[in-house]
């Protein structure tokens, strides 16, 4: 299985370039659980031709647990792969290709755990979920949470973690600041507006945020305890000679559990507004992509007391983010948990350590017994 959903490309990206279609990958997933007496939903994300989620259902009732996964990859650079990307390649103990890790590989393992619950009726459904873009927009798991569905009581989403259950995560928010003056010729500043001016001060309005954000937050579960505010990008005037008359800056904001992301741009924007006002600048704010919201689930959940006892190791958390903001938005009592390990994601010669496949099949059919038999 993990050969096969290795050998389609699927690909997210902005870019119209990389982007590719993910319902192949479904269909193939559909193809693979409808024999076990799975029902499959297919269902088109909105507004994003060739983009679909795949609901699998297993068994009836109001609970039940969700084994969710995204199906797209990042791109690649054959050039700096030792081996085909789309070929499953194995070599010194570890299994080679684009998404083993993050995430197909979580795909052909999940299924092979439901194997055995598709032998015995259950007390609460069964869900493998499979969603479309996860890469790039997060589209996928947002179209299911606007849609309120699938309903059911516990997720795991199985992210490279070394198996290692993390119950929280940072935000992500990258955001767009431009202000536009008046050029005109620099022996005379009164000619113009300077846009690039402007954006200075902005900037030091932003990493005075920054300082009282940091001093304010702090979670000593994450590796880098406060929320982070990293100035990326920026782009302004063409020539020493005029005044700059256009500046625009992108930056990326991680916020902490806890932490509102639209409370957090009304913040931006209030300490921006009087600054391009006093200046006679104007100011466009708004977010690159819509982001993704911080996540957590409390120590105390049942599916995180489970999850420790089952894998012996405490709950984390973790700097990437992941779907789990839109699985709780559904109700979900969600954790992420998965083989493979975060370092290898998104790297040239991307691979599952063979070790971490028993583990985890033991893993996810001990998870369905819990919750469904």
């Amino acid at each position: 299985m993990m050969s096969q959903l290795v050998a389609i490309p699927s690909i997210s990206s902005a870019s119209p370039d990389w982007d590719h279609s993910n319902e192949a990958v479904v269909r193939l997933l559909a193809e693979w659980l409808e024999p076990l007496g799975f029902r499959n939903e297919i269902l088109p994300v909105p507004g994003m031709p060739g983009k679909v989620n795949l609901v699998a259902t297993l068994g009836t009732g109001s609970g039940g647990l969700v084994l969710s996964g995204h199906t797209d990859t990042v791109p690649y650079d054959d050039k700096r792969w030792q081996s085909d990307p789309f070929t499953l390649t194995e070599k010194d103990n570890r299994l080679y290709g684009l998404g083993t890790c993050d995430m197909k590989g979580f795909f052909a393992l999940a299924i092979e755990a439901a194997r055995e619950a598709a032998q015995q009726p259950l007390k609460q459904p069964l869900i493998i979920l499979a969603t479309a873009d996860e890469e790039s927009s997060m589209n996928g798991a947002r179209a299911l949470a606007e849609a309120g569905y699938p309903k059911a009581r516990y997720a795991v989403i199985g992210e490279p973690t070394t198996l290692k259950p993390i119950r929280m995560h940072k935000g992500i928010m990258m955001e767009r600041l431009v202000f536009e003056g008046q050029s005109g010729h620099s022996s005379d500043p009164s000619l113009g507006r300077n846009a690039l001016e402007g954006m200075n001060e902005a900037m030091n309005e932003l990493l005075a945020l920054r300082a009282q954000w940091q001093e304010k937050h702090r979670n000593p579960h994450f590796a880098v305890q406060y929320p982070t505010l990293n100035l990326g990008c920026i782009h302004g005037g063409d020539n020493p000679n005029r005044i700059c008359a256009r500046c625009e800056l992108h930056f990326d904001l991680r916020p902490l559990p806890g932490m509102d992301m639209a409370e957090l741009r009304q913040t931006i924007l209030t300490r921006l507004q009087p600054l391009a006002s006093r200046r006679e600048l104007s100011l466009e704010f708004q977010p690159l992509f819509d982001g993704v919201p911080p996540f957590e689930t409390s120590a105390e959940a049942e599916l995180v007391k489970v999850c420790e006892k089952l894998t012996g190791q405490q709950a984390d958390a973790v700097a990437f983010a992941t779907e789990a903001p839109w699985l709780q938005q559904l109700g979900l009592e969600t954790l992420v948990m998965g083989p493979g390990s975060i370092d290898q994601a998104h790297q040239p010669d991307e691979y599952l350590d063979l070790s971490q496949i028993d583990p985890t099949i033991t893993l996810f059919k001990q998870l369905i017994r819990h919750f469904c038999l």
